[in-house]
């Protein structure tokens, strides 16, 4: 059983800037609840136990943001505002079923120079990455998904969606053979290759389950445009005879890693749950 998750969120979010100088990306509201919150839930629900943010040091609201606030309790029950109360005490019952820790990545070098940043807090056994780049929405959580591929099989799995043959360059893409419903073997990675050149339509999305086999890829990379790669230490593993596997998600991608995908995740949600509403009202 997996129990611990690994959330990146050192970096600067530069696609977002300046709004992203002064809030981090994370805390983005996607129809009304940060980007991160839905990540988080995503773990809370899949069985994590323990979350640990990588973040720049110094003072993180995000990390903040999970605490509880006594003080912020007796405000509310001063003015007598029992529905936001009510709201925020079911907030804090949900995350107390996680602990969170923190990992310092001094320097944005990569999303795997991210996990390696936490090694000490999972190295003795499987864990999560979870991107705030990435929600899904679906029935089952999609680190769930992937929680029960790696049961059975105990290897990496990542998870993939389909994406248009026009898209391929905007994606990590994968060289796949299929091995079962929605599920597949890994046997190559390519980072942004031409629509022409894509070895499928499968794109990563950023949600893995890894094991503390890739740390010595991490740590002896081939490094991309001077960044050490998840992609890159998962390809390593997989010319050294390692077995990767990706499962095609269930459910939809939001994406949130530019203008443009946010602003349509943040509609796409935005109107199904005024729509819901709405219905809950007639």
């Amino acid at each position: 059983m997996i129990n611990k998750a690994i959330i990146p969120i050192a970096g600067f979010g530069t696609r977002f800037l300046p709004l992203s100088k002064v809030i981090a990306k994370e805390l983005f509201p996607l129809a009304a609840k940060p980007i991160l919150q839905y990540v988080v839930e995503e773990a809370v629900l899949s069985g994590i136990k323990e979350v640990v943010f990588v973040t720049k040091p110094g003072p993180c609201p995000s990390f903040e943001y999970f605490k509880e606030s006594k003080k912020l309790e007796e405000f509310l029950k001063k003015k007598k505002k029992t529905d936001i109360l009510e709201e925020m005490k079911s907030f804090d019952r949900f995350f107390k079923k996680v602990s969170f820790s923190r990992a310092y990545q001094e320097k944005a070098l990569g999303d795997g120079h991210a996990v390696l940043a936490a090694k000490k807090f999972v190295e003795k056994g499987p864990f999560a990455v979870l991107f705030c780049d990435d929600v899904v929405e679906s029935k089952e959580p999609c680190l769930s998904q992937l929680n029960q591929v790696f049961k059975k099989y105990r290897k990496p799995v990542v998870a993939l969606c389909p994406v248009s043959k026009e898209k391929s360059s905007s994606y990590g893409m994968v060289r796949v053979e299929k091995i079962g419903k929605m599920l597949y073997e890994i046997k190559g990675i390519e980072e942004k290759p031409s629509p022409q050149d894509s070895p499928s339509n499968l794109a990563v999305v950023g949600k893995y389950v890894l094991t503390p086999e890739i740390f010595p890829y991490l740590e002896k990379p081939i490094l991309a445009k001077g960044e050490i790669r998840i992609a890159g230490a998962l390809s390593q593993m997989i010319e050294s005879g390692e077995k990767i596997l990706g499962l095609q998600l269930e459910g939809k991608w939001l994406e949130c890693g530019d203008k443009k995908s946010y602003l349509q995740s943040d509609v796409y949600l935005s109107s199904k749950n005024l729509a819901s509403r709405k219905r809950m009202e007639k």
